[in-house]
């Protein structure tokens, strides 16, 4: 049994170069591939700069060695390798709109892919932590961790404590203690405190925000008709 190696999902793959262990590092890192973080050359900043620069740098075309317009600049394509990438809307690792000259320029059509999203946030991180240390300001790396929602943090809820359960009553919240299989007399007294309660806090805080009483017929009128 054979196995063979699946490229990433290139549009026209034999026009774009896929990553392997044996391309030099700046070609590598420009290559379809799988995410990664780039080991600088130099250990001066402006030249880690020019380094990520040359990586980031839309993918050109050229006609016997002479360069001229871009090769991936079609939408939903990385401008660098070519890797076809649609990113949701809301996607927190959605990078910027690629310029074609990388730190400026016009906007292009392309996008950048896994890798080169992950590339060009490397490249931001370093021209910010250069501008940084040009101003004697302290710089430290901003690592995204991922947001909890609130109702994930804590267990769901078996019980509720009575201002919880004045202030869900004084929104609009009925609130009813547990149904039991067999009530007693006691449990049924309980329950119809609870009940009361919240109807009398609800009742309580209409009141007090002004709202108006219609002229209804009364409840023993209503009673009447009834038994007429």
């Amino acid at each position: 049994m054979s196995m063979q190696y699946q490229p990433p999902s290139l549009i026209g793959a034999q026009s774009a170069a896929v990553g392997n262990a044996f391309l030099p590092p700046m070609k590598y890192a420009r290559a379809a591939g799988s995410v990664m973080q780039y080991d600088y050359k130099s250990s001066k900043p402006k030249k880690q700069v020019k380094e990520m620069i040359n990586i980031l740098w839309p993918e050109r075309k050229s006609f016997l060695k002479i360069p001229y317009g871009y090769k991936f600049n079609i939408q939903d394509r990385c401008v660098v390798c070519g890797t076809h990438k649609v990113w949701e809307a809301g996607d927190p690792m959605r990078p910027t709109i690629p310029l074609h000259k990388v730190r400026k320029g016009y906007p292009m059509r392309g996008t950048y892919c896994e890798k080169h999203a992950q590339l060009h946030k490397q490249y931001e991180m370093l021209e910010q932590q250069r501008i940084a240390e040009e101003h004697g300001l302290s710089f430290s790396a901003y690592i995204p961790t991922p947001k909890v929602p609130k109702i994930l943090e804590s267990a769901p809820l078996t019980s509720l404590r009575q201002s919880d359960i004045e202030s869900l009553a004084a929104s609009g919240w009925t609130i009813k203690p547990p149904q039991m299989a067999v009530e007693t007399p006691e449990d049924e007294l309980f329950r119809l405190t609870m009940e009361s309660h919240a109807i009398n806090t609800r009742v309580l805080k209409l009141m007090t925000d002004g709202t108006n009483v219609k002229q209804q017929q009364s409840i023993q009128n209503i009673f009447e008709e009834g038994v007429e």
